[in-house]
């Protein structure tokens, strides 16, 4: 039987380890060292590198606020039960004490957990006001989810056109694999974006992580969003909702430019997609990817 001294050394060394893990996975989070501007890189841990104030503002939150209180919570419970294991058991404690209960105990059990939720919800709170308080736009475009891909409807411009994902044989070099698209949506940079989104068939859900944007396209819903990117840029996302057998095949790209390539992307869009409308049908799409 080892003796209650070696017991709470090794104790102490695991309580060590234990903070010392969750330490470095709190900075981990907190530092995106691997972030790449608009997609995330393989084997980043944490939000991808926001270009937006609403992103700026999701990054904050989860980095200063929540991640902490996490990590703080975890190797609380995680050193009582480590206490409970090495000084409880049956070997170690052969003559368990009569208490049952501790006034003052189950107090502080009770509050605490309230005051931390109260503590992370006041943020929270506003941080979704801000999501869904829309300010005044300078752009409207219109997305609409399909099985299995998007169409970009510029109401402004008078043109729309579907946006599929390209398939692998297809891609060009720089291209991303799952994630690149034949046609991006386009739009200026520091202007504010309204975003209207919906869908025909089932529920999707329109996801830019850069943007700070995840929004249900829902089926007889108009449901909208906005988003101000600050930085020129391609940013990509995926449908987040479990849509189909193709959920996977449905990335979204948007390409943030200068005013003036803007003005000039506007001009060709409106005779590309005027006179040479693309197929509306899923299942032409899906033919698409994966012939």
């Amino acid at each position: 039987m080892k003796s209650p001294h070696i017991l709470g050394r090794r104790l102490k060394h695991r309580g060590a380890l234990a903070l010392s893990a969750a330490l470095l996975l709190c900075a981990a989070a907190a530092t995106p060292a691997l972030a790449q501007l608009g997609h995330a890189a393989p084997g980043q841990i944490g939000l991808q590198t926001p270009v937006t104030p609403i992103a700026d503002e999701i990054h904050t939150f989860y980095n200063d606020i929540l991640t902490p209180i996490i990590v703080v919570v975890s190797v609380f419970v995680g050193a009582l039960l480590l206490i409970v294991i090495f000084r409880f058991n049956e070997k170690a404690n052969p003559t368990p004490s009569t208490l049952t209960h501790n006034t003052l105990l189950e107090v502080a059990w009770t509050i605490l957990p309230v005051l931390i939720l109260v503590f992370i919800a006041i943020p929270s709170f506003r941080l979704l006001d801000h999501e869904l308080v829309i300010p005044k736009t300078d752009l409207t475009v219109k997305v609409t989810g399909h099985q299995w891909y998007w169409t970009y409807a510029y109401p402004g411009g008078g043109f729309d056109f579907d946006s599929y994902i390209v398939a692998d044989k297809d891609l060009k070099p720089g291209q991303l694999r799952q994630l690149a698209v034949d046609n991006e949506a386009v739009v200026p940079v520091n202007k504010t974006v309204l975003v209207q989104v919906t869908a025909t068939d089932v529920i999707h859900s329109f996801t830019v992580p850069s943007f700070g944007v995840r929004i249900d396209a829902v089926p007889g819903r108009l449901n909208q969003t906005w988003f101000r990117a600050t930085k020129e840029g391609i940013y990509y996302g995926q449908c987040s909702k479990l849509c189909g057998e193709d959920h996977a095949y449905m990335p979204i790209a948007f390409r943030v430019v200068s005013d003036a390539e803007y003005a000039a992307w506007l001009v060709d869009a409106k005779k590309k997609f005027s006179s040479n409308p693309l197929p509306r049908y899923a299942e032409a799409g899906l033919a698409a990817v994966k012939n």
